[in-house]
C-alpha cells in the first residue's frame, strides 16, 4: 500500500533547520507541519503552512538581522 502526502521540500543551512525543528515541536504555527527530517540541510513539510512559515521566518528575520538603511534615515 502506497501513502500520498501533499508537501513541499525545504532546503536550507542547519541553522534554519533547527528553527524550522523548534517551531514545528511548539506549535508556533498552529499545528505540526513537518512531515520527514530527512537529512542536515532537508525538511519534507506541509505544503499547507508555506504562507505562514513565510510570514513568520520574515518576522523573526526583521527581529534579528542589522538594517543599516532603517538606522540611517533615523539619524538623518
Amino acid at each position: 500500500m502506497v501513502n500520498v502526502i501533499k508537501g513541499m521540500l525545504i532546503k536550507c543551512d542547519p541553522v534554519m533547520k533547527q528553527l524550522l525543528l523548534h517551531l514545528d515541536e511548539t506549535l508556533a504555527l498552529g499545528s505540526k507541519f513537518v512531515i520527514a527530517n530527512l537529512d542536515d540541510c532537508h525538511l519534507f513539510v506541509s505544503q499547507d503552512v508555506y504562507e505562514s512559515l513565510k510570514v513568520r521566518i520574515d518576522e523573526l528575520y526583521e527581529k534579528v538581522y542589522y538594517n543599516q538603511t532603517a538606522n540611517q534615515k533615523s539619524f538623518d
